[in-house]
C-alpha cells in the first residue's frame, strides 16, 4: 500500500489504491520483469500493480531527477479509448467539456467527463484529435471502463467506442532534457506543447511504430510515448541505453505525485471527482462554456451563475508540517475546509497542499489558517498554485 507517514517523501494514500484483498487480480504493465530488475517497491494502484520507488535514492533523487535532469515513469496502467467512424470528433465534443473546436487534427487537448446531473467529474482526460472520424483518449486506471461505458451508451450507431486499455504502454519521459534524449534517439522533440507525431524508433529487432506526445503531468519539459504494448520493453531498453548520458532515472508513482501537487495538478479521486466539479476545483478553464451541448453543461452554468459554495486553493506550511488529504482546514474555531492532497515538496523543502476552502469564508491568498494534524494544529497560508517554477516551460 502506499505510506501515509508525515516523513519527506512519503505519500498520502490515494482514492485509485487498490485494497490487498484486490491485490491477486492486479494487471501488471509489460514492463513488470524490467521494474523488479531496477529494484522497484511495487504499489497496487487503480486496479495495477505499478513501480512506487525504485532502490538507490527513492522519492526524493527520482523528483530531482526530474526537476533538473530527465526521469522516466511508466504509466502504462492509464487507460486508452479509442472514438472511430464518422462524426467521432463531433460526437466526443457533445460528451466531454473542453471543446475540440478550439484545436485541429494532431493536437491534444485536456477535458472532463463529467456527470450530466450534477456536474461532478467522471474523469479528467487527455483527447488526441487525430481527423474529424478518430480521438483517442487517455482517461485514468479506476475510471476507463466507466467513461467507455457512457460513451457507448450515447453514440450514435456511426461510431465506435474501444477499450484499448491493455493494447499499449505509455512512457513519461520528463525533465529539462528529455529532448535532448530522445533526439538522441531520433524522435521528434520541436513539436509544440500539447501535440503529438507518429515516429519510428530504430529498435534492436526491427523499427518500432510509436506516438510522441508533447504531454506531461509533471509541469516540466517532457513526452509521452505511445507504444504498443508488445514492443515497450524494446523502447524502455533503447531509452535507458541511451540515457545514461543524460543522467536517466527510472521514476514511480511516488515523485509523480510529488511533482504534480508541486504544479497543483489534480489528482481524479481527491481533486476532482463525483463530488468535487471542475467550477469548485477550478478547472472551468477545461470547459466549453459556450458549447451548445456537453455532459453537465445545465448544472455546471448554473453553479457558476451563482458562485461555487466551495473551491480548490494552496496550502503551504509555515511550521514543520505536512498536510494530507482528509485533514480539516481552521480558522480560530471553525472549520472552513478539507485538504484534497497534501505531501511534502522536495523543491521546497515544506509541506504543501491542495485543499477545498469555503467561499464563505472570504479567504484571501496571504491569509492564515490552521491545520488539525493528528489533534495539533499546524499554521498555513493561504496561496495560489504552482508551488515552484519549473526550469524549462
Amino acid at each position: 500500500m502506499l505510506t501515509s507517514g508525515s516523513g519527506p517523501g512519503k505519500l498520502p494514500p490515494m482514492t485509485d489504491v487498490t485494497t490487498d484483498a484486490a491485490a491477486t487480480r492486479l494487471r501488471r504493465s509489460p514492463l513488470h520483469e524490467r521494474h523488479t530488475a531496477a529494484g522497484a517497491k511495487f504499489a497496487p494502484f487503480g486496479g495495477w500493480e505499478m513501480p512506487l520507488e525504485y532502490a538507490g535514492g527513492g522519492v526524493l533523487r527520482e523528483h530531482t531527477a526530474v526537476r533538473t535532469g530527465v526521469g522516466v515513469f511508466d504509466v502504462s496502467h492509464l487507460g486508452k479509448a479509442r472514438v472511430a467512424g464518422p462524426g467521432a470528433a463531433e460526437f466526443v465534443n457533445a460528451c466531454l467539456s473542453n471543446d475540440l473546436g478550439r484545436i485541429g487534427p494532431g493536437r491534444a487537448q485536456y477535458t472532463l467527463a463529467c456527470d450530466d446531473a450534477t456536474g461532478g467529474v467522471v474523469d479528467d482526460i487527455i483527447a488526441y484529435l487525430h481527423a474529424d472520424d478518430h480521438v483517442f483518449l487517455i482517461p485514468n486506471a479506476a475510471n476507463t471502463a466507466e467513461v467507455v461505458r457512457r460513451l457507448r451508451a450515447a453514440a450514435p450507431p456511426s461510431v465506435t467506442v474501444t477499450d484499448e486499455h491493455e493494447a499499449y504502454a505509455v512512457l513519461a519521459v520528463q525533465g529539462p532534457r528529455s529532448g535532448e534524449l530522445l533526439a538522441a534517439l531520433g524522435l521528434p522533440t520541436a513539436h509544440e506543447y500539447m501535440s503529438f507525431s507518429a515516429a519510428t524508433l530504430d529498435g534492436a529487432a526491427g523499427p518500432v511504430e510509436l506516438t510522441v506526445c508533447r504531454t506531461g503531468y509533471t509541469g516540466e519539459l517532457g513526452f509521452e510515448l505511445v507504444v504498443p504494448a508488445e514492443h515497450a520493453v524494446t523502447v524502455w531498453d533503447a531509452l535507458f541505453a541511451a540515457g545514461a548520458a543524460y543522467g536517466l532515472l527510472p521514476c514511480g508513482l511516488a515523485a509523480r505525485d510529488t511533482l504534480r501537487t508541486e504544479m497543483g495538478y489534480p489528482l481524479h479521486g481527491q481533486d476532482l471527482s463525483l463530488d468535487i466539479t471542475p467550477v469548485q476545483a477550478r478547472s472551468g478553464w477545461a470547459v466549453g462554456w459556450d458549447k451548445p451541448a456537453f455532459w453537465g453543461r445545465d448544472a455546471l452554468r448554473a453553479e457558476k451563475a451563482a458562485g461555487p459554495r466551495r473551491t480548490l486553493r494552496g496550502l503551504e506550511a509555515v511550521d514543520r508540517a505536512i498536510p494530507r488529504p482528509g485533514m480539516t482546514v481552521h480558522v480560530d474555531d471553525a472549520a472552513v475546509g478539507t485538504v484534497t492532497s497534501g505531501t511534502f515538496s522536495p523543491t521546497r523543502k515544506q509541506g504543501i497542499a491542495l485543499a477545498l476552502l469555503d467561499t464563505a469564508a472570504n479567504l484571501a491568498d496571504g491569509d492564515l489558517v490552521e491545520v488539525d494534524i493528528r489533534g495539533r494544529r499546524a499554521q498555513m497560508r493561504v496561496t495560489r498554485p504552482p508551488f515552484v517554477t519549473p526550469s524549462v516551460k
